[in-house]
């Protein structure tokens, strides 16, 4: 992803809802909120047939796990493309990047 302030991911995720998993592809990013301090990530889940057939029209929540990392986040109704948005608060399911190194003269 870009920007100074921004982090995230992309590839593939697996999504546990219910006791069910689902191999999915995800578009994640991350951000600091100043107004609540606290790191809120988001993103899009691919269209997938068992995830439309497991939620139908309405969202819910997942854990959605990425290689080393996984978080729970909550998953919208789908759009019209039957993609989820989802969004959580915290350690996001993707591993983040250290600091900026400190500047130099």
């Amino acid at each position: 992803m870009s920007g100074d302030h921004d982090e995230g991911y992309r590839g593939p995720a697996t999504l546990v809802l219910g006791g069910e998993t689902v191999d999915v592809e995800v578009l994640l990013d991350a951000r600091h909120e100043p107004f609540d301090g606290r790191l809120h990530w988001s993103g899009r889940v691919a269209a997938h047939p068992r995830l439309t057939a497991l939620l139908g029209s309405r969202g819910g929540t997942a854990e959605v796990r990425t290689p080393g990392h996984a978080a729970v986040g909550t998953l919208s109704e789908p759009d019209v493309w039957d993609r989820f948005r989802i969004t959580g608060t915290g350690r996001p399911p993707f591993a983040l990047d250290g600091p900026p190194p400190p500047e130099t003269d």
